[in-house]
């Protein structure tokens, strides 16, 4: 079996639930990040611009839980925890989505992940839905107070997991879309979720930032080793 590719963009929660389960699962992989105006290579790989994007033995997956169900072979992720709460779980990941995004996406950009031409690509078509970034900076106080009330009411599900006193995919799933506002100033996490992650983190020996800096092919690709 020759080893799994992931083609990925750093920022991507969809993207990041599959580095932290690989992370997770002790997986051997190589991590390739896209830049975000390359339209080209994920077409060329699996008919749409979309990641993230596995290559398992020839053969290109870009659904980010389809990935996952794919190498958590032995349930390690507890799904029947997720399918028995689908419907409440996407529903809250997208309450968090939809005050993540327009807080941190100004913030983003300004990563390393991103270079002139692609800060400009990912600025003009995100600004068509989520409206000009500068407007979005100037009312981050108010993204940050309406998240803080979402995140709160997320602590009377953490036993410390979600409905769990095993990590899961549900929790793979809520720190995936959580940890990007790392890049936010000003913003701090609750305690309780603070610590949540920091423990995902410590079970996982997952780095989001690790990527940000291979820059040593044009596709910015390392060579991860798994545990």
């Amino acid at each position: 079996m020759s080893k799994m590719k992931l083609y990925h963009y750093v920022h991507c929660p969809f993207c990041i639930r599959v580095r932290l389960c690989l992370s997770l699962l002790g997986f051997d992989y190589i991590s390739i990040v896209l830049p975000y105006d390359d339209e080209v290579t994920p077409v060329q790989l699996s008919g749409v611009k979309m990641l993230p994007i596995a290559e398992i033995d020839g053969k290109y997956v870009n659904e980010s839980l389809d990935i996952i169900k794919l190498i958590d072979k032995n349930n390690i992720l507890s799904w029947g925890n997720y399918e028995e709460n689908k419907k409440e779980v996407n529903s809250l990941l997208k309450e968090i989505g939809d005050v993540v995004h327009p807080l941190a996406m100004p913030y983003w950009i300004y990563t390393p992940e991103f270079d002139n031409t692609s800060r400009s690509y990912f600025q003009t078509k995100k600004e068509k839905k989520r409206g000009d970034f500068n407007l979005l900076v100037k009312n981050k106080d108010l993204y940050i107070a309406e998240l803080q009330i979402k995140l709160n009411s997320l602590e009377k599900f953490l036993s410390p997991y979600f409905l769990s006193s095993d990590l899961g995919l549900i929790d793979v799933m809520i720190y995936s879309h959580l940890i990007g506002l790392n890049v936010v100033p000003s913003f701090q996490f609750p305690l309780f979720i603070y610590n949540y992650m920091r423990n995902i983190e410590e079970l996982s020996s997952f780095d989001y930032h690790v990527d940000f800096w291979q820059t040593n092919t044009p596709f910015y690709q390392t060579i991860r080793d798994g545990k």
